[in-house]
């Protein structure tokens, strides 16, 4: 038989679309083609399925072959298709039987020794091989984190192992997750001296999801408050463990086993933020998904880059847009930042030196529909070196973490979602107000200028506030405190005044 057909999967994304891998031996000059809109990488895969056949100890053919990846249309990029285009090889040559090809799928990079190296993408390639008949073959390298669904995965070590399977020989073992023993400590809350309201909006924005932004002098504690927010968030749900390990896998890093937590530097570009590339890939805000991206030093950002967290901050989601394909990546992180009140960073102390001219084009840095988007506004004051050791030392990340998992809890049984995620009709049926809280809250956004969205977000927060001490009902007390975090709204408010 000079023609077979194998399988294998495409990465865009955090998709895994089928690629069917076409082998066809012709007569004439010995000759090796790869068509289908292989990109380099995958043109180069022609000498090292030659080798790996060799010494694999089977016959390269001397003909003419011609090998297609299908759909034509689809990019295809990286070492993937190896073992799959040297099966196809072997089974045309009639080095291999070809009916048994139609059973299974095959990922993996060939060696010039013929053994299998690890490829990324595995999670998803699996998630997607799930949805057919047929059954997955990967390198050991990549057999614990395929196997993290429930789905038909083999493990493989080499091309002569597959083969042996093939033969029906020597079957392939099922890919087995091993279980991680080792998270990375968290650092503790309790180590924060002091900063009482730092600590109760990190607690309330960890409850309800909220966008949370820090602002005061250098050395006050926003980085280290901010680092300390994974340690009271609940652990993930295995729903979002595969979510987050998918994302993982498709960018090629280790899987983790906590909420993530990204800090970029400052001088990251657009492109790092939001991803993309020829073949996109995902960026800081998809790597954040389900976590936390935290952003230091923020008005020090290019402001396209902060710019375009907009979209995502309200769709929970990002769009990549190429000339050969369009890839979405999930991207429902939780924004934290870190911001001085000048660029000097000690404004109204007699050593600023910032003119009025230098702290607005600093402050504009952050747009208004930026600043619309972050529920809530924190001043982080400075604190003496009495006060410090005088401070006794806070409660524990578990304590605090107690507390906001009974927070959340009370969320999803009522709406199945947290506050941060409700959506205007939600938020009229969960979020009802008395008389007094009306005209407390109409009043505070009329004299702020909030717009509809502060507004919706100023709810948002006070609900939060009331599962938090456990009421059904949102009162004054709560409405007075969730206008009390939008403090950079007021503070514009001051000084045009």
């Amino acid at each position: 038989m000079s023609l077979s057909i194998t399988y294998a999967r495409a990465q865009l994304g955090i998709q895994a679309p089928l690629v069917t891998v076409e082998t066809h031996l012709a007569n004439g000059l010995p000759a090796f083609n790869i068509v289908g809109l292989p990109e380099a990488a995958v043109r180069e895969s022609r000498d090292r399925v030659r080798s790996a056949i060799i010494n694999s100890h089977f016959e390269f053919p001397q003909r003419r072959i011609t090998v297609n990846l299908a759909p034509a249309d689809l990019p295809k990029a990286g070492g993937r298709y190896d073992l799959a285009i040297a099966l196809g090889i072997l089974a045309a040559s009639g080095q291999v039987p070809g009916e048994a090809l139609e059973h299974f799928e095959f990922i993996g990079e060939l060696a010039l020794s013929g053994s299998l190296r690890p490829i990324p993408g595995a999670l998803p390639a699996a998630m997607a091989c799930g949805d057919s008949d047929r059954i997955l073959v990967v390198s050991d390298a990549s057999a614990a984190e395929a196997a993290l669904i429930d789905t038909p995965v083999k493990s493989a070590a080499s091309l002569l192992q597959v083969c042996a399977q093939l033969h029906g020989r020597e079957p392939l073992p099922n890919a087995v997750h091993q279980p991680d023993t080792f998270a990375p400590p968290c650092a503790d809350l309790e180590d924060v001296r002091g900063q009482l309201k730092a600590r109760r909006a990190l607690e309330v924005a960890a409850a309800g999801g909220h966008n949370l932004l820090f602002y005061g002098p250098p050395g006050t504690g926003k980085t280290m408050l901010a680092s300390r927010l994974p340690g009271i968030l609940p652990p993930l749900a295995e729903r979002e463990l595969l979510e987050v390990a998918a994302l993982y896998s498709s960018a090629g890093l280790e899987r983790i086993q906590q909420r993530p937590f990204r800090a970029p530097h400052h001088s990251a570009s657009p492109t790092a933020l939001v991803g993309g590339g020829s073949n996109p890939r995902p960026g800081e805000i998809s790597l954040a998904h389900r976590g936390v991206l935290f952003l230091d030093e923020m008005p020090e950002f290019p402001r396209s880059a902060l710019e375009i967290l907009r979209e995502p901050l309200e769709n929970g989601e990002v769009r990549i847009s190429r000339a050969r394909a369009q890839v979405t990546f999930p991207a429902n992180f939780q924004l934290v930042a870190a911001m001085n009140p000048c660029p000097c960073g000690y404004m109204g102390e007699p050593r600023c030196r910032c003119t009025p001219d230098q702290i607005d084009r600093y402050r504009n840095k952050l747009s208004g529909p930026l600043l619309d988007r972050i529920d809530m506004q924190v001043e982080v004051a400075s604190i003496s070196a009495s006060q410090l050791q005088e401070a006794p030392r806070g409660e524990s990340s578990q304590q605090v973490r107690e507390r906001v998992q009974r927070s959340r809890d009370i969320q999803l049984a009522r709406q199945g979602k947290i506050n941060a995620s409700l959506s205007g009709s939600e938020l009229d049926r969960h979020c009802r107000l008395g008389n007094a809280e009306s005209a407390l809250l109409r009043t505070s956004v009329e004299k702020l200028g909030l717009s509809a969205r502060s507004y919706h977000r100023v709810l948002k927060v006070a609900r939060t506030l009331a599962d938090l001490s456990g009421q059904e009902n949102i009162g004054t007390v709560q409405i007075a405190e969730a206008l009390a975090y939008r403090n950079l709204d007021r503070r514009q408010v001051a000084e045009r005044v």
